[in-house]
């Protein structure tokens, strides 16, 4: 018998970390469009009943999304294997276009 499975979801993959597991859930909406969701799930003990409880911390990743994540993670994640500090282009582009004629004109008063 197949497991049953949330109406929206289309495929998951879990990932187990020690005390975490992290899930990886594709989703869909009512209008057909995919979504992944990320959850980590951490277990905790209870010292006041001996039960376990489980943490969840959930992001949910857009397709028009991707792209940025992935590169941001990417160079994230060689960062912490090389040291060497990731340069994103967007945020280049963004620096370099700055247009100063936006800004107001200001004087400044100095009161002694």
């Amino acid at each position: 018998m197949e497991p049953t499975r949330d109406r929206d979801e289309v495929f998951s993959k879990a990932v187990k970390a020690g005390k975490r597991t992290y899930f990886f859930d594709v989703k869909e909406t009512k209008m057909g469009e995919r979504y992944l969701t990320i959850t980590e799930s951490k277990r905790k003990f209870n010292n006041e009943d001996g039960s376990f409880t489980y943490e969840k911390h959930k992001i949910f990743l857009y397709k028009e999304d991707h792209d940025k994540f992935l590169k941001a993670l990417q160079g994230v994640i060689n960062f912490i294997e090389t040291g060497v500090e990731p340069i994103f282009e967007d945020e280049v582009a963004e620096e370099t276009s700055f247009d100063s004629s936006s800004l107001d004109d200001f004087s400044f008063e100095i009161k002694e």
